[in-house]
């Protein structure tokens, strides 16, 4: 019975490797597909479709078998029995065969790059100016001189003489003036205060009293202690408001004396020198004018031309970093199955 089992296995993988035969072409048309260089996101969807085909692989080999058991099954019902069933060779099932080969897929990285800019600088220039410049020379001028000569003339001649006379002197002198200013006085205010002061109030107070039953002829008299509101002359303190002088300073205007001194005018009987004129034939000297030509110094404004240094603004490229999103190749190391051997016979 063991022995027939084994067979009927035996006989349901070959009827399964039979039923679903592989397509060699398709297979490797798809391997070559893979060698191909792709980008990065074709790289993931390439891998993708291989694990798929890798889970195909798979089901077509779980496939066979399950085809293999229905066909054996089948020939069983139809009557076939072990004959139908042993019509063809066993194999064991194999794995799919395959190789690790690179593959170029592209890498998304940030790569640093030196990007130009215009920066604002100040650069000095040379700009020829006129600057007034001031120069002495040399200009011809006339000049009146005397020259002494002699001729004869009424000659007048002054005598000195003392004659009385009048002059108004400033004489220092004192004078009294009323000056204002501020002085300080007390005056006298009223003001409110508050003062503790003393209130009889009625206050009610729970008093403790005795108050008897009536006695019934038999045993002392009984009573019972009773609580009686009664009102109790207690001290309460109130503030009473009442005004208080006090003094307080004050600025008023005064007037106080005081000396000035001042300059009066005084006249001064004084001595004076007067000159009186006389006529006197004679000989005298007497200057003649004339005129000299000289030579004066005279200030000229000239223009000299002068380099000055500006600051003008200027634009200057300059590099600075930055950073750049690029794709880069990259090798990766992928497996690729092959297509399986088709295998001839059983054994």
């Amino acid at each position: 019975m063991r022995i027939v089992c084994v067979l009927v296995v035996a006989l349901a993988a070959v009827a399964a490797v039979q039923a679903s035969p592989v397509d060699t072409k398709k297979a490797v048309a798809e391997a070559k597909a893979a060698k191909a260089p792709q980008p990065a996101a074709e790289g993931v969807a390439t891998e993708n479709k291989r694990n798929k085909k890798s889970l195909e692989w798979g089901s077509a080999d779980f496939g066979g078998y399950a085809s293999g058991f229905n066909s054996y099954d089948t020939g069983l019902s139809l009557g076939g029995g072990f004959g139908g069933g042993l019509g063809g060779g066993w194999a064991a099932p194999q794995q799919p065969e395959g190789v690790w080969e690179k593959k170029l897929v592209w890498k998304t990285e940030w790569k640093q790059i030196w990007r130009t800019e215009q920066k604002q600088i100040w650069k000095t220039e040379w700009k020829k100016t006129q600057v007034p410049v001031e120069r002495v020379i040399q200009v011809p001028a006339w000049k009146e001189i005397q020259v002494p000569d002699w001729k004869k003339v009424q000659v007048p001649v002054e005598r000195v003489i003392q004659v009385p006379d009048w002059k108004e002197i400033q004489v220092p002198d004192y004078k009294v003036v009323q000056v204002p200013y501020w002085k300080d006085v007390q005056v006298p205010v009223w003001k409110e205060v508050q003062v503790p002061d003393w209130k009889q109030v009625q206050v009610p107070v729970w008093e403790k009293v005795w108050v008897e039953e009536p006695s019934h002829g038999w045993g002392p008299s009984q009573g019972r202690w009773e609580k009686k509101l009664a009102w109790k002359t207690e001290y309460k303190q109130v503030w009473r408001t009442e005004k208080k002088q006090e003094w307080v300073t004050k600025k008023e205007q005064a007037y106080r004396e005081e000396k000035h001194q001042i300059w009066r005018t005084e006249k001064k009987q004084i001595w004076v020198n007067k000159k009186i004129q006389e006529w006197k034939e004679e000989s005298v000297q007497i200057w003649r004018t004339e005129k000299k030509q000289i030579w004066v110094p005279k200030k000229v404004q000239e223009w000299k031309e002068e380099l000055k240094s500006v600051q003008v603004p200027a634009w200057k490229e300059v590099q600075v970093p930055d950073w750049k999103q690029v794709t880069v190749p990259v090798w990766e190391k992928v497996w690729v199955p092959l297509p399986p051997k088709a295998q001839q016979g059983w054994w």
